[in-house]
């Protein structure tokens, strides 16, 4: 069967730095200073010195003038808890670890120039800053120091096929003590295809997929989660657990490439869950894969059903072919994604679509990962008659026999929904914020053989 919806064109975004790393750096005091004297730069000698320090995310200062063109001293303190690097423009780039300070030279033209920290995300998050030559010029740059905005991405005929992530949900994990490795994974990713070719993002994953793999356990259950940042990662990542009760500053701090820990939590709670990586930018990070779903079943369990599918909803906001997503898409005040999807990848399961025994009980688990948009979840076709939202149940046979049409969820929400598919067919799921159903969020159920006249 054909696709039924087409993808409409990618909407141009304008990029909303975030005003707390302005206010951040405004409050500093340090304004913009001069570079210390030193001896004259025309003469072929040190101009003099510059100190910058990195914060996460931005620079102090961000804007630094100095008196003529020629060779300066940067002295680059990096006060952050991630690893950062500061990059003037067409000079190379220059890595400090948390805590660390190092010295180079740098050459300032005569119009000046601009910097920023090329970690992935960084630029966009506020990392940037201009050098100008005695209050005049930046570098001809965009006020910003870093690239343009993308206003679009163009299909690659050569991007390799998107691989299908499996629907079925887990099983519940037995015992009471899980320890579970969850192993970051900085790879390509084909995120959405069309007429033209796919869509290729520099993604950042648990265990390798987007979404990350489902964890199932129960209410009373410790788990007991091994989180490992190899070397070969690009930047620090971290893990967020919506379902644990844990310090913020505690469990959920960012570890560096090369480094690892463990994340001790336990299940107080029933429901459908969040985890999301939570390292500054955290709204990139997530954008850009680092997120999962936790089901805690009541210790007593959710009772049989026939088949059992997890579906993620969430946002793909394209950066250029074969990089990571971009944050100043995704930082629009009016969010615009390029593709909502569920499970990591646009429209996969009209392509295959999920096949369910007609007449039999259907539980879904599903989350909105977000990380900006709501989600209206519906099958069309369908009602459901088990509903638990956010701990709040609509129960099989309630006094009046009510039912739920569609399952309203903010970013970061997840519900349980049941239902019965009466006879053969397709019935599409969908959110019912139908503009997002052209841009990816569409799949099919099949009930039998999908043909409802056999």
């Amino acid at each position: 069967m054909g696709r039924l919806f087409v993808y409409a064109a990618a909407v141009t975004s304008v990029i909303l730095l975030s005003l707390i790393y302005v206010i951040v750096a405004a409050g500093s005091g340090l304004g913009s200073p001069e570079a210390s004297p030193g001896a004259s730069a025309g003469e072929g000698g040190i101009g003099g010195e510059i100190a910058i320090s990195a914060f996460d995310l931005g620079f102090e200062p961000s804007t630094v003038d100095v008196p003529e063109p020629g060779t300066y001293t940067v002295h680059f303190t990096n006060d952050g808890a991630l690893v950062h690097d500061i990059t003037f423009d067409g000079q190379p780039i220059q890595v400090a670890q948390p805590g660390e300070m190092i010295t180079f030279e740098v050459t300032i033209p005569e119009g000046g120039t601009t910097f920023l920290c090329s970690v992935p995300g960084h630029a966009d998050g506020g990392m940037t800053g201009t050098v100008t030559v005695a209050g005049e010029g930046g570098g001809g740059g965009d006020g910003h120091g870093g690239p343009a905005p993308e206003t679009g991405v163009e299909p690659d005929p050569n991007a390799p096929d998107y691989v299908l992530y499996p629907p079925e949900a887990p099983a519940r994990l037995e015992g009471e003590v899980h320890d579970i490795e969850l192993v970051i994974e900085e790879k390509p990713m084909t995120v959405a295809q069309g007429d033209g070719g796919g869509f290729v993002q520099a993604v950042w994953t648990f265990n390798g997929t987007v979404p990350g793999p489902v964890i199932r356990v129960k209410v009373g259950d410790t788990i007991r989660v091994h989180l490992v940042n190899p070397a070969s990662s690009l930047v620090g990542h971290s893990i967020d657990f919506h379902a644990s009760q844990v310090a913020w500053n505690d469990e959920m701090t960012t570890i560096n490439p090369g480094e690892e820990k463990v994340y001790e939590w336990t299940a107080d709670y029933a429901g459908v869950w969040m985890y999301h990586c939570g390292t500054s930018p955290a709204l990139h990070h997530i954008a850009n894969g680092m997120y999962g779903m936790v089901i805690v079943e009541p210790a007593e369990g959710l009772g049989p059903v026939d088949a059992e599918i997890a579906v993620v909803q969430s946002e793909w906001y394209l950066g250029p072919q074969g990089e990571p997503a971009s944050l100043e898409k995704a930082a629009a005040a009016a969010p615009a994604p390029d593709y909502v999807v569920f499970n990591g990848v646009a429209n996969q399961y009209v392509d295959n679509p999920i096949a369910v025994g007609t007449g039999e009980r259907v539980r879904i688990f599903v989350l909105n990962a977000g990380p900006s948009i709501d989600s209206s979840f519906h099958v069309v076709g369908t009602i459901f008659s088990r509903v638990i939202k956010e701990g709040i149940q609509l129960s099989v046979g309630n006094p009046g026999n009510f039912g739920s049409q569609a399952v309203d969820l903010s970013p970061a929400q997840g519900s349980i929904i049941e239902m019965v598919m009466p006879e053969d067919g397709l019935y599409p799921m969908v959110t019912h914020a139908f503009n997002f159903v052209g841009r990816g969020a569409l799949g099919l159920f099949q009930a039998g053989d999908g043909d409802p006249l056999n």
